[in-house]
C-alpha cells in the first residue's frame, strides 16, 4: 500500500524535476539556440564559462548577499534573544517583524523601487535627519552602493522569519539551566554565550546553510528593482542565466551556467555541512 502511494509523487518528481534537469545537462554539450540545428561540442561550453567575465562577475556579486545573510542572522538572533524573555509587547513586535516575510516578492520589489527612487521616501527621511539631497547617491543606479541597497531589501524581508525560528529554538532550552547559571553568578551575557548560543548551534547551522543558498539564488528583487543594471553591475548569477535563456536566446550558455551553478551550490552545502559536523555536537 505504501509503495502504491509513493508511485504518483515519485513519478511527478521525476517528470518535473529530474527529467528536466537531465535534459538541461544534455543541452550543455551542444552549441544551440531555441531554433536551428544543434552542434555537439562536448565540454567546450564548460571551458568557455571560465573565459567569460560576466560569469565571474555574477559570482562575485553573491558575496554581497552572503555577507548580508550573516548580518541578517546576527540581527535575527539578537532580536529573538531579547523577545524570548517576557518582554512587554513582545508578541506584537514579533508579528510586526515577521510581517515583511508574508509580503509577496513582486509587491516587495515595487515597494522598494518606490522607496529608493530619487527624492522619495528614503531620501526624504534622510533629509529630515539633516542630509542634503544633492549629497545623496542614486541608491539603485550608483554602482558603489546599488548592490548594498539590494542586499538591504533581502535582509529586511527575511530576518523576521529567521527571528521566529531562533525564538522557537531559544524557548526549547531548559529554563533550569538559566536558573542554575544565575545562582552561580552568571549575568545575562554570560548565560547567552555559555548556554543559549551553544544549544542553538544546530539551528544556526541549518539557517546558515539555507540563507547562504537563498543568497546565491536571488533573482526577483534584482529583476524588479534594477533588471541587472546599470551596466550589469547588479546582475547576479540566476539573472545571468535568465538573460542567456530569455534575452540572448542562447540555450547552451544558459544550460551550462545552470549546471555550473548547481555544482557551486552543492559545494557550498557540502562544505558548510562538513564544517558543522566537525564543530557542532548535535547531542548536546
Amino acid at each position: 500500500v505504501m509503495v502504491a502511494f509513493m508511485i504518483i509523487p515519485l513519478l511527478l518528481l521525476f517528470t518535473f524535476t529530474y527529467l528536466p534537469f537531465a535534459e538541461m545537462v544534455g543541452f550543455s554539450f551542444y552549441n544551440m539556440k531555441y531554433v536551428g540545428a544543434r552542434k555537439f561540442v562536448g565540454f567546450r561550453n564548460y571551458l568557455r564559462v571560465f573565459q567569460r567575465d560576466d560569469c565571474f562577475g555574477a559570482l562575485k556579486l553573491s558575496l554581497y548577499y552572503m555577507a548580508g545573510s550573516i548580518v541578517q542572522l546576527a540581527l535575527s538572533l539578537y532580536l529573538a534573544t531579547i523577545l524570548s524573555f517576557k518582554v512587554k509587547g513582545g508578541s506584537i513586535f514579533k508579528g510586526f517583524m515577521f510581517f515583511p516575510y508574508l509580503i509577496n516578492g513582486i509587491a516587495m520589489g515595487f515597494m522598494f523601487k518606490f522607496f529608493y527612487t530619487r527624492g522619495f521616501v528614503f531620501d526624504t527621511v534622510l533629509q529630515w535627519c539633516g542630509f542634503e539631497l544633492e549629497n545623496l547617491p542614486y541608491w539603485l543606479k550608483d554602482q558603489r552602493i546599488n548592490n548594498v541597497s539590494l542586499v538591504a531589501t533581502s535582509v529586511w524581508r527575511y530576518f523576521g522569519q529567521n527571528m521566529v525560528l531562533f525564538a522557537g529554538a531559544i524557548m526549547s532550552v531548559d529554563p533550569t539551566l538559566y536558573e542554575a547559571a544565575a545562582i552561580d553568578g552568571a549575568n545575562k551575557t554570560q548565560q547567552f554565550f555559555g548556554i543559549t548560543l551553544p544549544l542553538l548551534a544546530p539551528t544556526t547551522v541549518f539557517l546558515l546553510v539555507t540563507t547562504f543558498l537563498s543568497a546565491m539564488k536571488v533573482f526577483q528583487s534584482v529583476d524588479i528593482l534594477t533588471s541587472g543594471g546599470p551596466a550589469r553591475s547588479t546582475e547576479v548569477f540566476v539573472y545571468l542565466i535568465y538573460r542567456y535563456a530569455m534575452v540572448d536566446f542562447r540555450m547552451d550558455r544558459a544550460a551550462t551556467s545552470a549546471v555550473m551553478f548547481f555544482v557551486v551550490l552543492l559545494t557550498i552545502t557540502a562544505a558548510t555541512m562538513k564544517v558543522s559536523d566537525n564543530n557542532v555536537n548535535y547531542d548536546s
